[in-house]
């Protein structure tokens, strides 16, 4: 066969025949989309199409100055035969030309199995083949298609799945684009078994925190093959997560700058009886072996963390030790008058937080309320609160720059007078993340009064400059593909709950001041922290109410209303760059709701 882009044309109907079903692009009226949305809608609108975009991307295929050999590993068992036939078959659709398919028959016991890989083998000399003598399971299976390999990527394909007919090419091109990329990881979506797209998957770039909650690298998946033969290959008794336990290895030893992602579907994982797509049996199957692979990954790397289980999700959680002796945490409260909000907020620290070395500095701006007053009064006689007086006109960032210079704890915590405790813990989940050396803002989950989520981090972006994760949603939801309920990086959270170490908030100069007076400071800062080196991490283990500034009052007259026009052109201008591309977002999802919808 002539290794040509242009022979795409000649393979483009064995590929559609793939996808061909009675209700071949038939999409449900009501198509489950887990952000919300009409995926046919975006899928006319954004996606690759085959009659409108395959000779543009050919065109860029030839123009490559290197075309990287990528060998596509699939091991095979008792494959259905046309779901075998459509994934090879999406293979020699592929419009890069530079490829080979290295394919593993682990001892099938159906007899179409063999009679079928060879006749492909014939048909196309890029296919490889290898009949295991005995059953192995994936991973020795893995491991034997991969010893066919000669490319120097390595792209894994489950053998019922399907490869979009630019996937290839879009790999080729990002390793154009960044020529010390290590592991490369796409968006995916599933296929029900009439052939329609559903379920589409727009994930963030590498998110070391969420990675360690969740494998979502999943499909598409490549790997430099030298990383995979300096771990040893796929390790057997991890099947049903030996991807997760082998991309695990892997990071272990590269840069995570040089982990790619990129944001197109490329991949259709096909949602049949018995795969982990849609089976209890095969998620509990795999849940197992992945807790077994992050608790040995967490070994290897000397994390002083445990490994659980995340609640109400198959997932997981790393709960670190605080360290010994408890590092002293100030709590910095701005107030001014508004007594039963603040008392709800102090007493229920007081009453409620079992982490135990912390103090509370209040700082009054202007109090004038005798029973504020009588409060503060109170209060001092406790020998871990203390109250400041700040004098000058209400400027949010002013306040706590004041006080964190006034703070005794090498932790800081920015809290809102608004807030009220909900999960004891708290403190200590958020103290033990903001220890860690290479960690800076730590984040809590919030909730309004009805308990709909008020903040689950922060996202660069929407709205012009920022909105909140999954506003709104109800306080059980697990969020889109279940981030409401895993720890995980973002580029900013709010500083209505904030923890931080104080040398990091002194190393870059605490909140602005000058230009962001009261909205987008907390923004602003956690930019700062994260260009400083440090990652920013949102735990939903630390939660609490927060009734969102009702002691400041709305942006409701001429002079507020400047002001935050004022803020926000600021943030536009600093941040530019960032704001136009949130890491640990999507591209594909919109930039104008906070809930994870579709892309308009």
């Amino acid at each position: 066969m002539r290794r040509d882009p242009r022979g795409f044309i000649r393979r483009l109907p064995a590929y559609l025949n793939a996808l061909r079903g009675p209700a071949f692009l038939q999409f449900r009226d009501n198509a489950h989309v887990k952000g919300g949305g009409d995926y046919p809608t975006w899928i006319a609108r954004h996606d690759f199409d085959a009659e409108r975009d395959m000779g543009e991307v050919a065109a860029a295929v030839e123009s490559l100055d290197v075309k990287p050999l990528i060998s596509v590993v699939m091991p095979v068992y008792d494959t259905p035969a046309d779901l075998l036939d459509q994934a090879i078959a999406s293979v020699a659709a592929q419009i890069y030309p530079n490829w080979e398919l290295c394919i593993a028959d682990d001892c099938s016991t159906a007899p179409h199995v063999r009679p079928l890989l060879e006749d492909w083998q014939r048909r196309d000399e890029r296919i490889k083949l290898v009949f295991r003598e005995e059953n192995g399971h994936i991973s020795r299976a893995t491991n034997s298609a991969f010893a066919l390999a000669s490319g120097e990527w390595i792209a894994l394909l489950d053998h019922d799945d399907l490869l979009r007919p630019h996937a290839l090419a879009e790999v080729a091109f990002e390793i154009a684009r960044h020529p010390a990329a290590e592991l490369i990881y796409s968006d995916e979506d599933k296929l029900d078994a009439k052939g329609n797209r559903y379920d589409p998957f727009f994930k963030p770039d590498f998110s070391r925190e969420l990675f360690r909650s969740q494998n979502y690298l999943n499909h598409l998946t490549v790997h430099r093959a030298e990383n995979i033969r300096a771990v040893g290959g796929w390790r057997p008794g991890f099947e049903g997560s030996q991807d997760y336990d082998l991309s695990l290895r892997v990071f272990e030893g590269i840069d995570a700058a040089n982990i790619r992602h990129i944001p197109k579907v490329l991949y259709h994982w096909r949602a049949v009886d018995g795969s982990t797509a849609v089976s209890r049996d095969g998620k509990d199957y795999a849940h197992g072996a992945g807790m077994r692979a992050l608790q040995e990954h967490v070994a290897r790397v000397k994390l002083p963390a445990a490994v659980e289980e995340a609640p109400e999700t198959p997932f997981y959680r790393l709960r670190f030790a605080v360290p010994e002796p408890q590092p002293l945490v100030s709590l910095i409260i701005p107030t001014r008058d508004r007594v039963e909000l603040l008392k709800g907020c102090v007493e229920s620290i007081l009453e409620k937080t079992t982490y135990s070395n912390y103090e509370i500095v209040i700082v009054d701006n202007g109090s004038v309320e005798q029973s504020t007053l009588a409060y503060f009064k109170e209060l001092k006689s406790r020998k871990n609160i203390r109250v400041l007086a700040y004098r000058k006109k209400f400027n949010y960032s002013a306040i706590n720059n004041f006080a964190v210079g006034k703070a005794k704890g090498e932790i800081v915590g920015l809290i809102n007078n608004d807030i009220e405790v909900i999960s004891p813990d708290w403190l200590t989940e958020m103290v033990s993340w903001a220890a860690q050396p290479d960690v800076g803002c730590v984040g809590a989950k919030l909730y309004y009064a009805n308990d709909t989520i008020q903040h689950a981090g922060v996202i660069l972006g929407i709205g012009g400059v920022a909105g909140h994760s999954h506003k709104y949603f109800p306080r059980d939801h697990p969020g889109y593909f279940s981030r409401l309920k895993v720890i995980q990086n973002l580029s900013a959270i709010t500083g209505a709950c904030l923890i931080v170490r104080k040398k990091i908030f002194e190393a870059v100069e605490g909140l602005n001041a000058k230009d962001l007076a009261v909205a987008f400071n907390d923004v602003d800062f956690c930019l700062k922290v994260h260009e400083a080196g440090y990652r920013n991490v949102w735990t939903p283990y630390a939660e609490l109410y927060h009734l969102e500034s009702i002691s400041r009052g709305a942006e409701d007259n001429p002079e507020k209303i400047a002001r935050f026009i004022s803020e926000a052109t600021f943030m536009k201008n600093s941040w530019h760059s960032e704001l136009k591309y949130d890491p640990f977002y999507s591209q594909n999802l919109s930039r104008f709701k906070e809930d994870f919808s579709m892309k308009e």
